[in-house]
């Protein structure tokens, strides 16, 4: 995946917003792993995958529904960003594991 930056945690958690509460983190999930899928694609071939984008977080969560973005006074909103954040660190230290075995 692509450096993770602010405007891919905002596009993620828009994203997450727009599915029910019990489907959010299978599709954070999800567009994390597109993510990666994408950015490997890219190198490989030098081209956008159709379907998942350049690489970058952002680009997968925007193929997706996206609400509208609230502000922080929104608890809904922070709890979408905070699994985001979460989410990522998860699929971080699986990689870091998956590498030291190697």
């Amino acid at each position: 995946m692509r450096r993770v930056m602010h405007g891919d945690i905002v596009t993620a958690a828009r994203a997450l917003l727009s599915v029910p509460n019990e489907q959010r983190r299978a599709l954070c999930r999800c567009l994390i792993q597109n993510a990666d899928f994408a950015h490997r694609y890219f190198k490989r071939f030098g081209r956008s995958h159709q379907s998942w984008g350049d690489g970058s977080l952002m680009l997968a969560a925007s193929k997706r529904p996206l609400a509208v973005e609230p502000d922080f006074s929104d608890s809904t909103y922070c709890r979408c960003v905070a699994m985001v954040l979460n989410e990522l660190l998860t699929w971080r230290d699986r990689r870091q594991i998956t590498r030291m075995r190697s």
